[in-house]
Parts: C-alpha cells; structure tokens; sequence
C-alpha cells in the first residue's frame, strides 16, 4: 500500500488548500503515516486540484473560512435533493437515496410532533425568557459548518457561568477536558435538565436534516476543537453529514468514553448499509428512553 507522509501533506496543503477543506487533519497527523487510500487520492491528486487559498490563509486555523456560495450549498440542495461533493467529486455516504429517506423520515416526524414542538416552544419561552432556539456552529459533511439547532436548555450567559465553574472546580474541569460534558453542568436549567434527559431538545435538529446539513443517522455533530481528538479518523467523519442519531446514541450515550465514540463513528462510516441505519433508528427510541444514560 502506498503511504503519502504527513509532512507531505502539509507541504502538499500550503500549495492546495483543498486538502484542509476536505479532510482538515494535515494538521493533526504530523508524526504519523497515514495511508493515501484514507483521503481517496494519491498526492499527485493533491498536488493538481484547485487552489482554493494562500499558504498563509491556511495557517490561520484548522478549517478553512467559506464564501457566500460555498455556505448556501454546503447543506447539499436542500428540497431538490441535489448532493455537494467536496473536491473530488465524492458526495456524503448514502448519497442521493440517503437524503430522500432523511426528508421523508424528517417531514413525517415534523407533522406528528408539531403540536408537541410548539408546546416545548413555549414552555421555553415561559421558563426561561429569551431565544427559544439555541445555535452552535458544528462541522459537517467535508469540513463545512453549520448552525446546529436545539432548544435552548441553558442559562442566557451559559459561556460565563461555565468558565466561572471550571475556573474553581478543578475536578469538573478535568472531566471537561475529557469529554467536554459535565455530570453537574451548572449551565443547564430544570427545564432544560428534562429536555435533555428526553432528548426532546435535539428535535430542531428536524430542520437541519431537511436543509440538508445533517441526516436521520450519522456520526455525532461535532464543533472544531473536537475534530482534532479524532486523530486519524477525522477524515471518516468528514466524509458523512451528522446524525441526530447514531451509534454512540444507541450505545450508551454519556456512559461511552470519547475514545469510543470516536471508534464507533469511524465504523458507522467505514460499515455504512441502509439496514445499519434501519437498525439505529429501530433502537434509538428504548435509547433515549434511558434516562439515566442522557447527558
């Protein structure tokens, strides 16, 4: 097998950018071997696709910024199932037939429960005041961002009261470390508390698969800082849009160690069938009937 070295690929990188836009680890693998077949190409493909940015650009943070154009396809069409590709020509796993059933499956759920999201709207609003829907900007399918939708289940100024926390909790601060969640998160309100036990909170993510930016099933949704613990497996967690549900979900949820979280992710992808997403789905309602295993 072929090897390209991550030295290479960062030399590669300074010239073409396009590899940090696809699979945004040239970064993070210095000191490794990786095997070329894991990026779906040799480096003389590299070396030829289109300069996107500067070396210095690049240098500027582990994932690239994007334009107008590049944000209002990067959820993949929308409605008109029409797939992005990164620079390769290479589309999210599952491809068209894996959108279609996310849309149909999110549609269908949307109507059952829109009495039920109207009412958490509003006991939102009532609880806790202010914006009902809270955004946070998480990676997606070949590197692109996104706003991943929740209902809001913190406090207004959760940034503040968390760094307070960590800052006179040492031992909380090294779990935060570990796996970015707190036992005792002292952000989180008594209405949000249930929301999360009953992964009510996760149900805006509804509009987020129909604009096609995360699907039914899928690898957990994650911010920047985090695809750096993914080491060599970045690449295969870029490789799918996120899930509202997943392998990890259905498999412990906050009981399963980030290290396995991240194996469980890079085998969804390298193992992907429509019957293991069946399968997920089927075991995901007595999961989030699990309680005890919610963040």
């Amino acid at each position: 097998m072929s090897m390209v070295s991550p030295r290479d690929l960062v030399a590669v990188a300074r010239q073409d950018s396009a590899v940090s836009k696809n699979i945004a680890v040239y970064r993070l693998i210095i000191g490794r071997l990786t095997p070329a077949s894991h990026f779906g190409a040799d480096r003389e493909a590299l070396r030829t696709g289109p300069v996107r940015k500067s070396a210095a650009e690049a240098d500027h943070g582990l994932l690239p910024s994007y334009d107008a154009d590049d944000r209002r396809h990067a959820s993949g069409g929308g409605f008109n199932f029409g797939e992005p590709t990164d620079e390769y020509g290479m589309t999210p796993i599952g491809g068209r037939r894996k959108r279609i059933v996310d849309v149909v499956v999110a549609l269908a759920v949307a109507v059952l429960t829109a009495p039920l999201l109207l009412a958490i709207a509003i006991a939102v609003k009532l609880s806790m005041g202010g914006p009902v829907i809270y955004r946070h900007r998480r990676i997606g399918f070949a590197g692109r961002s996104f706003d991943c939708l929740k209902f809001r289940t913190m406090v207004a100024n959760g940034d503040e009261v968390l760094e307070r926390y960590l800052s006179t909790h040492p031992e909380a601060a090294d779990e935060w470390r570990r796996s970015r969640k707190l036992t005792n998160d002292p952000r989180i309100t008594r209405m949000g508390w249930f929301l999360r036990k009953t992964s009510l909170d996760e149900l805006p993510q509804l509009l987020n698969i129909l604009r096609g930016e995360m699907s039914c099933v899928g690898p957990r949704p994650i911010v920047t800082e985090e695809l750096e613990r993914y080491g060599v497996h970045a690449h295969e967690y870029l490789r799918a849009r996120p899930g509202v549900t997943g392998s990890w979900q259905v498999s412990g949820r906050s009981n399963v160690s980030y290290r396995d979280r991240v194996r469980l992710d890079a085998e969804y992808v390298r193992e992907w069938s429509f019957g293991s997403d069946l399968w997920i789905l089927v075991r995901t309602v007595p999961a989030v009937l699990k309680v005890d295993q919610a963040a």
